[in-house]
């Protein structure tokens, strides 16, 4: 193992960087007009500068990320110290202010780190590291089921807390995807679902600006000046795109019509500006990160490695699938960004780390493939020149 050649998945680091890299010049062209609005130096690249910052730092730490062994995450301290710095930073947003009625960001000189982000890490390593432990106990409803629902419990309910609604979702989406792909019980699976479903609906219910919003949902139109505004100016930039788009920062609705449109609704900029043509792009990208990242953790050379791998993989795509379902309007409105394209440091650069360990996984993976493969070569040379 030690001198078997590694091979780097070198498409999962294009598409990686090429949707980043993407997202910087999405940002520019999105918040332009507000950066020279709303900020003090009256700029139109401080959103973008800040945006390049966050993804050239996340960049450099993904190839040193999948340089380096994955399997140090699974070492008890390490576990330790990711859920001990995860869980004091979201313990800490709540002595911050408010932001858009909610808690969700650690501010610091004009810098803004929303530690949700790192729970989507936190979770999948600490799900991965204590069910490749309990491998022959993961249908125990005490060595398996409850400690794997206490830590979704520990770091999903502070950013519930956080008035966070779409990041819980994804939180436990990954822990949905990690806690089957660890042979769980259908029946243990089918209950945690429905006990989510059901503190879903409750949040929902419960929440009377989240009712309007699902009232806005299912009739946006109906409320267009309201809590449907931003998915009918949404749908006007979308169907103003039409096949090819307007051109590259040539765009209409960013224009103080749509808000928040270099972040939240980005998706909705890339649809009037590069058409059709330009969002399939960007699923079809997210479609192959799908792809290699399940290819990861399928060929991961251990347990810890394939249940990290779905869990990192699980996150990103939710997401993405989310917050373009949000666009389109085919779920209700709910803050939650883009990953690589929307502005936001924090998302854009735990995602970059995400994709480090995924490539770190598969190029561990590919050293043992290689490895197997020119044992069962050269055992096959011996057989026939014996």
């Amino acid at each position: 193992m030690a001198a078997a050649e590694k091979k780097y998945d070198w498409i999962m680091f294009a598409v990686a960087t090429g949707l980043a890299l993407f997202g910087v010049m999405m940002v520019y062209s999105a918040s332009a007009m507000f950066a020279l609005k709303e900020t003090d130096s009256g700029s139109q690249f401080t959103y973008f500068f800040k945006q390049l910052i966050f993804t050239a730092a996340g960049l450099s730490a993904m190839v040193a990320i999948s340089r380096m062994d994955y399997r140090h995450l699974r070492k008890t301290w390490v576990v330790i110290a990711i859920m001990l710095v995860t869980t004091i930073l979201l313990i800490a947003v709540f002595w911050f202010p408010e932001i858009n009625g909610a808690k969700r960001w650690i501010r610091f000189s004009g810098f803004s780190f929303q530690p949700s982000e790192l729970a989507k890490i936190a979770l999948a390593v600490a799900l991965a590291y204590w069910l490749a432990r309990r491998e022959d106990e993961v249908g125990s409803i005490t060595k398996g089921v409850i400690p794997s629902l206490l830590i979704l419990a520990l770091l999903g309910g502070l950013v519930f807390m956080e008035k966070d609604l779409g990041t819980t979702i994804v939180l436990c989406a990954i822990f949905c995807a990690v806690y089957f792909a660890a042979g769980a019980r259908i029946l243990h699976i089918a209950s945690v679902v429905a006990v989510l479903g059901a503190v879903g609906v409750g949040a929902i219910l419960l929440a009377p600006w989240r009712v309007a919003r699902m009232m806005a949902f299912l009739d946006p139109h109906q409320y267009a000046s309201k809590e449907g505004y931003q998915v009918v100016q949404s749908l006007y930039a979308i169907g103003s795109g039409g096949i090819f788009g307007e051109g590259y920062a040539k765009g209409h609705q960013k224009l103080f019509y749509l808000p928040y449109p270099y972040s939240d609704f980005i998706f909705s900029v890339v649809g009037e500006e590069f058409g059709l043509i330009g969002t399939m792009g960007v699923v079809l990208a997210f479609g192959v990160l799908l792809w290699r990242g399940a290819r990861a953790a399928v060929l991961a050379p251990d347990r810890f490695g394939m249940l990290l791998s779905i869990g990192i993989i699980t996150g990103i795509i939710v997401q993405a699938l989310f917050n373009i379902s949000v666009v389109t309007s085919i779920l209700p409105a709910k803050g939650i960004p883009l990953p690589f394209i929307s502005y936001g440091g924090s998302s854009v650069l735990v995602t970059l780390v995400g994709i480090g360990i995924l490539l770190s996984v598969a190029r561990h993976a590919e050293s043992e493939v290689f490895a197997d493969a020119r044992t069962r070569a050269a055992a096959k040379r011996r057989r026939k020149y014996a």
